[in-house]
């Protein structure tokens, strides 16, 4: 990325433009269709038939059937209008600090928006289950195989199924993204979703696999993050949003033909004026050429666990980095203070983030204490790339260590020549707020 004055950044946080920012190929077919017809959904057109049937041969076999809308939030918005009618049930369970989109219906099933200042906080036909984070979630690693972790976080969805049956008879339906992202780029321990999704359908429930952020081919070995959970996992609807247009405004809902047939059934005709329009089905159409003729699959893959190997050789270097995890372009580095007590390095990680923008290379932080830094860019990114991200990482890492190290032994000066000091304040003051940056530089 350049800014106005031809800056050049590293874009390591940018999943929307997914196959890297304007490229040309897909710029190019945005323009040629724009120059010929664009028009509402209401005339159809090849566009739309050709991509839809495309899109959903990616799917297994049961997920045969594609609404198209313009925007993950209308994606999840219109799955859940689809769910309550084929389920004729209403209780929802979501997973804690999830967010699946900004309308007011996904507001109420997103505890990332509704749990802030400001939210109207839980609705009582919500249900939250504890996401499964193995590092720092209500089970972890420190006392739990990974088997033991899959069952005992499905048993957490087990017991809000039993319980939305006891309230109102059944469940309408489990959503989760299938790497969770705003919690903190959570991989979830292997089988977790194979029991989830037995327990929803013993309640009634339908299963939704939000792949709005790790769809695309983003995890590398597979074009669904929900495919790494094994073969046989098969979502009833599925979300796709963000990278499906490289970030021109177009998505989709995919699901069975009988869920489909249950709401064309209802009478109310479904109808969206521009999703699946000409120009979008264009540009989308050759998201996924760019995808398959770049081999960028193969590339996430690559990439990915080039970067796992180098993140891993800087948690023994930095004690900062307690946990490395991740797949492909999916990856996330939770910062600690201490690796045995997993305190999470709040302060730490904001200033390394800040410190990488200014030497031009973009990240971010997320999860519930802000902590882990996020890599998720576009597809594109190279070796080269990576070297460079963990180069400049490294010597940031290295700056904190010595800016660290300076000030306790000035304390320790200070102790010795008979004045007291509260070393634990001193190195509260080094790691909270905008004081950080002054004591590095001092």
């Amino acid at each position: 990325m350049y800014d106005e004055n031809g800056h050049r950044y590293l874009d390591c946080i940018n999943n929307v433009c997914h196959v890297g920012h304007c490229h040309p190929y897909v710029v190019s077919a945005g323009m040629q269709q724009m120059a010929v017809l664009n028009t509402n959904s209401r005339f159809l057109h090849d566009n739309l038939v050709l991509y839809a049937k495309r899109l959903t041969s990616l799917f297994p076999k049961q997920l045969s059937m594609c609404y198209f809308v313009n925007s993950g939030s209308e994606a999840n918005d219109l799955a859940l209008r689809l769910a309550s009618t084929y389920t004729g049930h209403k209780d929802i369970i979501t997973l804690d600090h999830a967010y699946h989109g900004h309308v007011s219906s996904l507001i109420n099933i997103s505890p990332y928006k509704f749990n802030l200042p400001g939210g109207e906080g839980q609705k009582d036909w919500v249900h939250v289950a504890p996401v499964a984070d193995v590092y720092r979630g209500k089970y972890t690693n420190k006392d739990y195989s990974m088997e033991e972790l899959s069952e005992k976080y499905a048993d957490e969805v087990k017991l809000l199924c039993e319980k939305a049956t006891k309230q109102s008879g059944g469940v309408c339906i489990f959503l989760a993204e299938s790497m969770q992202s705003c919690g903190g780029q959570i991989v979830f321990p292997p089988g977790y979703l194979r029991q989830v999704y037995k327990h929803v359908r013993a309640a009634g429930g339908l299963c939704l696999a939000d792949e709005v952020q790790v769809g695309f081919g983003r995890v590398g070995s597979h074009m669904w993050a929900f495919q790494t959970q094994g073969d046989d996992i098969v979502p009833d609807i599925v979300t796709l949003g963000k990278p499906m247009g490289n970030g021109h405004p177009v998505s989709a809902v995919i699901t069975t033909r009988k869920i489909a047939e249950r709401f064309g059934a209802t009478g109310m005709e479904y109808f969206n004026t521009f999703g699946g329009n000409p120009v979008s089905t264009a540009i989308a159409d050759a998201v996924l050429d760019v995808i398959e003729n770049e081999k960028l699959m193969e590339n996430a893959t690559n990439v990915g666990n080039y970067l796992l190997q180098e993140f891993n050789c800087l948690k023994q270097k930095h004690t900062i980095i307690g946990d490395v995890r991740g797949r492909g372009m999916f990856l996330g580095l939770d910062l600690v203070r201490n690796r045995e007590t997993r305190e999470p390095a709040t302060a730490e990680a904001a200033f390394i983030n800040k410190r990488l923008k200014e030497q031009c290379v973009l990240l971010s932080c997320d999860g519930p204490y802000a902590n882990v830094l996020k890599f998720k860019p576009p597809i594109v990114f190279s070796v080269e790339d990576a070297k460079e991200l963990v180069k400049k990482l490294d010597s940031v890492m290295l700056e904190m260590e010595k800016a660290e190290n300076e000030v306790n032994g000035v304390l320790e000066k200070l102790s010795v020549n008979g004045t007291t000091v509260n070393s634990s304040s001193h190195t509260q003051s080094l790691r909270n707020g905008q004081h950080n940056e002054i004591q590095v530089k001092v």
